[in-house]
């Protein structure tokens, strides 16, 4: 049951229930442009760095490496390296779909780093660290990173 209360000996007050939050997040100027390129030609964008010359996927405006501000837009390849991943098996609020599910690292061409996504396409079980996948874009996409369904593996 929802109440306050004041803490003994203290100017401290506890509200004891749940306390609804809207929350709402801006893609920012880069995002947009990195988004609106997804849904509107199932593109991948990444940032090159014009300092240490590494691409950023997800797109990102300074440089993890060097903190340089990036601001050119590069188109990375769909296709890439699964890095590493896991099996989901419990249900998470957070989670898009229901598992099992199954998250990589994928490193896409012509990035230098990985991202995380959805696996698909496939069983847990034939998932291996080094094989090829391919994103898998939706029908309709609304411009969100989900409008890459999953990656799945190629051949």
């Amino acid at each position: 049951m929802a109440g306050t209360r004041k803490l003994e000996g203290k100017d401290v007050y506890v509200y004891e229930g749940q306390i609804y939050i809207p929350n709402t997040y801006t893609a920012g100027a880069l995002g947009t442009r990195v988004l609106s390129r997804l849904r509107d030609k199932k593109q991948i964008l990444g940032t090159r760095c014009s300092s240490c010359n590494r691409v950023h996927v997800p797109a990102r405006s300074t440089c993890k490496d060097c903190f340089a501000e990036l601001d050119e837009l590069v188109e990375v390849s769909d296709k890439g390296t699964l890095l590493t991943y896991t099996v989901v098996n419990e249900r998470n609020p957070c989670q898009p779909v229901e598992p099992p599910l199954a998250y990589g690292v994928i490193q896409l061409d012509g990035a230098d780093n990985g991202f995380v996504h959805m696996l698909g396409g496939v069983e847990a079980e034939q998932l291996q660290i080094g094989m090829r996948v391919q994103a898998v874009f939706k029908k309709e996409r609304v411009g969100s990173i989900l409008d890459i369904r999953y990656f799945k593996p190629l051949g």
